[in-house]
């Protein structure tokens, strides 16, 4: 790799091809290699070790980063469970299907499968009977028996008169 400026760049692969070039023609040690070039042991340290590996030495940006949790087969389980039972909730889903994961991850899985999890009002809502009025409701006044003299619900119990 070379140091441009704070950022890493890639190799180009006409440039990892003549570094292993020079260094199969026995031209130089590695580190002697790494100079001439200008890249750090590492990198020619790593392009010989994916060349051994992999018989490749494209780079390979698309293989690094986390792998994902929820596969394939995970996805056409999910599509199964939602299939017979709409109404499963996210943690049922992560248990049903064997995942260890966030239940925002399963939200994103879902999502990303175009697949809804929340319940659905299919059914007319239930509605309550009717129920009573509270004594006093749309501005009544209170029973003025049930407040002691001097006493008011906003303020403290005033003084005896004298």
């Amino acid at each position: 790799m070379v140091w441009q400026r704070g950022c890493v760049k890639t190799l180009s692969l006409d440039l990892r091809e003549r570094i292993l070039a020079t260094y199969d023609q026995e031209e130089g040690t590695r580190e002697e290699v790494a100079h001439r070039f200008r890249v750090s042991l590492g990198m020619v340290k790593k392009l010989l070790q994916q060349r051994r590996r992999t018989g490749d030495l494209r780079p390979r940006h698309y293989l690094a980063g986390r792998k994902p949790l929820i596969v394939a087969g995970h996805q056409v389980r999910m599509r199964e469970l939602r299939a017979r039972k709409p109404d499963l909730t996210l943690k049922e889903l992560r248990s049903a299907t064997g995942l260890n994961c966030s239940l925002p991850a399963i939200h994103y899985a879902l999502a990303k499968l175009e697949l809804t999890y929340k319940k659905r009002r299919s059914t007319p809502v239930n509605k309550p009977g009717p129920t009573l009025r509270a004594p006093g409701a749309r501005g009544g006044g209170s029973n003025p028996a049930s407040t002691q003299p001097g006493w008011s619900s906003s303020t403290k119990r005033g003084r005896k008169p004298t």
